[in-house]
């Protein structure tokens, strides 16, 4: 009984990385019930939505298990979804030792984030390509490429210390504008609509809303419109953040 009770824990840490890599509510029900029957449990059932997952599943000796998992905080990452998926192949195809399961499973949980210049790059590329794509001058896409340094510092700061996303989200945005005024005010930049709107790019949540969208599709309604309100407040959040400034200072043009 202890075996399997171990078995499925490592089975809920799985999605559990899936679920807070991103993944959409389907593909996590999914890869617990594939790996639940490799491990020869007979019936599984699943319920995930975006802040916690309850498993129940049945062994063959008539058993039943119930286990829950609560989500606090999720983000997008596709190498853990990647990771996790290539796993669930393999258990389905050649099932794993407990043990080797639990350290595979470890691997993909603190697995390196890879080049520490694509993120910031990347935060580089975006702010600068969009400020210039909507209208504004080279100035004003060097100044976005500026701000968007501002962002990305707030990000992980935020993240290192738990910030809550929504509280994260105004104060990125706040900082962002009041960077973006500096640089209008220092004569980097030309027009600041274009810097603020290549910046809010960054921080719309536009995976996140489109993971709803076909959650609700596919018939998770209580996951896709929870997924969807997270989408709405975040993006209030956003507003929220650059009217404080822009309401303190007056705008700028």
């Amino acid at each position: 009984m202890q075996q399997q009770e171990q078995t499925l824990f490592a089975i809920l840490d799985a999605g559990e990385l899936l679920l807070t890599a991103g993944a959409e509510v389907a593909r996590v029900e999914d890869t617990i019930r594939r790996m639940a029957r490799a491990y020869g449990f007979v019936r599984t059932d699943v319920l995930t939505i975006t802040a916690s997952m309850v498993v129940t599943v049945q062994a063959a000796d008539g058993e039943v298990f119930t286990q829950t998992r609560r989500i606090l905080r999720r983000e997008t990452d596709m190498r853990r979804i990647e990771a996790i998926n290539a796993l669930s192949r393999t258990v389905c195809q050649n099932t794993l030792p407990l043990d080797e399961l639990r350290m595979r499973i470890e691997e993909i949980r603190s697995m390196p984030e890879g080049s520490k210049w694509r993120l910031p790059a990347a935060y580089l590329l975006i702010a600068g390509s969009f400020a210039v794509f909507f209208g504004g001058s080279w100035r004003d896409g060097i100044a976005a490429m500026l701000c968007s340094m501002v962002l990305y510092a707030v990000g992980r700061v935020g993240v290192r210390i738990r910030l809550q996303p929504i509280v994260l989200t105004v104060i990125s945005a706040a900082l962002m504008c009041l960077a973006a005024l500096i640089t209008v005010k220092a004569g980097l930049g030309q027009g600041l609509d274009y810097i603020i709107i290549g910046n809010i790019m960054l921080l719309i949540p536009g995976i996140a809303l489109v993971t709803s969208l076909r959650d609700m599709i596919v018939g998770d309604t209580i996951s896709g419109l929870l997924g969807a309100c997270e989408a709405l407040l975040r993006a209030i959040a956003i507003a929220a953040g650059c009217a404080l400034v822009l309401m303190q200072v007056g705008g700028a043009g």
